[in-house]
Parts: C-alpha cells; sequence; structure tokens
C-alpha cells in the first residue's frame, strides 16, 4: 500500500512553512490522538501516520529530501536524512514527535508548554499577617497608627537582581532557560522542575554580597496605618505590596492587619451596639430624677428616669452606639438601671426608713395583711 503524501496527513499545503506545519500536526494529534478515539480503531495507525509525516517535515534536511525525493528519500535503509536504521520507526524518534503535541494535550496540567513557557516567574514574596490591638475609643473614633514590621525588602547593592553589582541573571544550561527539564520513557514524557535554577530559568554566577543571591535583606519598616472607624475584633486591613520582597526581583507580598478591639471597663459591645449598666439611687429609682451617662466620645449625656423604675429596666440612647464600618446610621446605646441599696445609714436615716416601712403598711392594708399572715405562720412553728 503506498504511502499518503506528508502534506496532505498534516493538512498543509506543500512549501508550508516551519509554523504551518506545527500547527497543521498539532491540530491532527489533537483530532487522532488513541486516548481520544477509543472507538475508533484506525485512529492509532493515523496517529502514528501523521507523526512520521511531522518527524520529516518538521527537520529542514529531512523535509528539503522530501520535497525533492519524496518517499523514496527514506527507503533502502538510508533511514532519516541518511542516517542508518535511524528511520522514524526507532522509540527515539517517535518520543521526540509525540513530545510537541504533549504540551497542547497536557501542557495546562503540567505547568506550562515548551519554548520558555515553563519557566517560572521571580518568585512573589510572603504575605504578612500584623496584629493590632485598639482601645474602644480608637475603633469609635478611628486612627491614624504607624507600626514597625519586621520583613525582607528589596535589597539596595543589587536592585533585587541578587547578582552582585546588579549584574543581570544568566540563563540556566540545565532547563536552556525553560525552568523545567523531560525525561523521555518510552511514549511517555515526564517533565520537573529544574534543580539548577529552581525553575526561574536563570542562575546567578556571582551572588551578591549583601543578600546572598535572594535579592531581598531583612528589616523592619515603619508604616502609617490608616484604621476607619467602626472596626471590630477580626477585622482585616489589607496593605498591598506592603508584604515581604519577593526573591530575585519578584513582586512583593502583602499585608494583612488584624485588629483586637481590647475589652472596655464600662461598655460591652455588640455589632453597631453599646450596652452598660448605670447605677442609680433608690430615691431616684422611687422618685424619679435625671442623670449623666457617660458616653462612648467622651461626653455625658442626661437621661430622664421615670418613678418607680425597678433594677433591670432598660433604656436606650438613640445614635449613641458605634459607627458603622462601612456607612450607615450609627447604632444605638442601651442603658440597665441598677438600683442601689443605701448602707452605713446613721440612725436618723433608719428612724426615716422605719416610718417610710410603717406608712407603706398604713397605705397598703393588703400588703399589712400579708405581712402579718407571714408572721403568724412563723410564730406557730417556732411554738
Amino acid at each position: 500500500m503506498s504511502k499518503r503524501d506528508y502534506y496532505e496527513l498534516l493538512g498543509v499545503a506543500k512549501g508550508a512553512s516551519a509554523d504551518e506545519i506545527k500547527k497543521g500536526y498539532r491540530k491532527k494529534a489533537k483530532e487522532l490522538h488513541p486516548d481520544r478515539n477509543a472507538d475508533n480503531p484506525e485512529a492509532e495507525a493515523q496517529f502514528k501516520e501523521i507523526n512520521e509525516a511531522y518527524e520529516v517535515l518538521k527537520d529542514a534536511d529531512k523535509k528539503a529530501a522530501y520535497d525533492r525525493y519524496g518517499h523514496a528519500a527514506f527507503e533502502g535503509g538510508m533511514g532519516g536524512g541518511g542516517r542508518p536504521g535511524g528511520g522514524f520507526g526507532q522509540q527515539g524518534d517517535f518520543a521526540s514527535a509525540f513530545s510537541d503535541v504533549f504540551d497542547d494535550l497536557f501542557g495546562d496540567f503540567m505547568g506550562g508548554g515548551r519554548g520558555g513557557g515553563g519557566r517560572q516567574r521571580a518568585a512573589r514574596g510572603a504575605d504578612l499577617r500584623y496584629n493590632l490591638r485598639v482601645t474602644l475609643e480608637d475603633a469609635y473614633g478611628g486612627l491614624q497608627k504607624t507600626i514597625n514590621v519586621p520583613t525582607s525588602v528589596q535589597c539596595g547593592e543589587c536592585h533585587g537582581s541578587g547578582a552582585e553589582g546588579g549584574a543581570e541573571p544568566v540563563t540556566c544550561p540545565t532547563c536552556s532557560g525553560m525552568g523545567k527539564v523531560r525525561a523521555t520513557q518510552g511514549f511517555f514524557t515526564v517533565e520537573r522542575t529544574c534543580p539548577t535554577c529552581s525553575g526561574l530559568g536563570q542562575i546567578i554566577k556571582n551572588p551578591c554580597s549583601s543578600c546572598g543571591g535572594q535579592g531581598r535583606v531583612q528589616k523592619e519598616r515603619s508604616l502609617s496605618v490608616n484604621i476607619p472607624a467602626g472596626v471590630e475584633t477580626g477585622t482585616r486591613i489589607r496593605l498591598a505590596g506592603e508584604g515581604e520582597a519577593g526573591m530575585r526581583g519578584g513582586p512583593p507580598g502583602d499585608l494583612y492587619i488584624f485588629i483586637e478591639v481590647k475589652k472596655h471597663g464600662i461598655f460591652e459591645r455588640e455589632g453597631t451596639e453599646l450596652h452598660c449598666r448605670v447605677p442609680v439611687s433608690m430615691t431616684t429609682a422611687a422618685l424619679g430624677g435625671d442623670i449623666e451617662v457617660p458616653t462612648i466620645d467622651g461626653g455625658r449625656s442626661r437621661v430622664k428616669i421615670p418613678s418607680g423604675s425597678q433594677s433591670g429596666r432598660q433604656m436606650r440612647l438613640r445614635g449613641k452606639g458605634m459607627p458603622a464600618l462601612r456607612g450607615g446610621p450609627a447604632g444605638d446605646m442601651f442603658i440597665e438601671l441598677a438600683v442601689e441599696t443605701p448602707v452605713n445609714l446613721t440612725s436618723r436615716q433608719k428612724e426615716l426608713l422605719r416610718e417610710f416601712e410603717d406608712q407603706s403598711e398604713d397605705n397598703n392594708p393588703e400588703s399589712k395583711s400579708f405581712f402579718s399572715s407571714v408572721k403568724g405562720f412563723w410564730d406557730s412553728m417556732k411554738g
């Protein structure tokens, strides 16, 4: 059976450029790959045909011989380009041809293509975390605060290149700048990070004496941070590009500031609401009156206490709570009354309280009858 024309197999015109031949081969290889045509018994044979065609046409010498003599150029034991026994049927040549389509089929999974596409970019610097404690007053009003952050910064001697005198790194001789090396075993090609350059595709011949070739040095930096009003414990503030410097001129990471609001001596916070207990004298609770309560902004608010107020009664001060972090109305402040029982009474005060008690019983016969019943019960128990 006569062989089909190599150009026809790849779907390109005779005299096509190297890029056109490669593009045609990749298209056909994707269509005819056996793994994608399990139900087509002819796919494997067709796949071998296009690989044979590409093995010849991708090589300038072989292509020239084929254009002149056709398939006869590779018959009679000459092999590919006159190499005895070196025809496409050799395992090494098949693996070489197959590796060209390997990138298109599995390139994303392996992390990059050929021709330098697999080379990693300069390593990005690490993100940093800084824990910042603020008072509730600071969280209410916001503040501008200067913090000191120990971090890695770009080396000033080599300007981040890692090379002495700021010289440019050179292409890695092991991977030729691709950042990856390949090992071919049969039909499979295994790709791994280059051990010489750690995937960067470049090496430094003369490392910088200041940073040891890292392109960065340790230093404590002072940063001014704007803490917005309304922050609470767990709020995270991101400062882009203020993290560690990248390796060998790589981009810096970010700095994340985590806020912790200290516990307050008076107020308890629930979101934008504030709660506090306010002591009230017994007479004020009974007769009613006005009291002053502290507010988080450092001022004081006058509150009217209704007569007959009991301990535990809550009262609302609208808009006296915490501001909302992302805008909106401020929260409210809730005060809980705590009626105080007087202590260390003078004789006169005790006398007045007894008169008050007697008056209360006289004014409330039902109450007096109740207490008399209780007194009679205890007397009977003693008898």
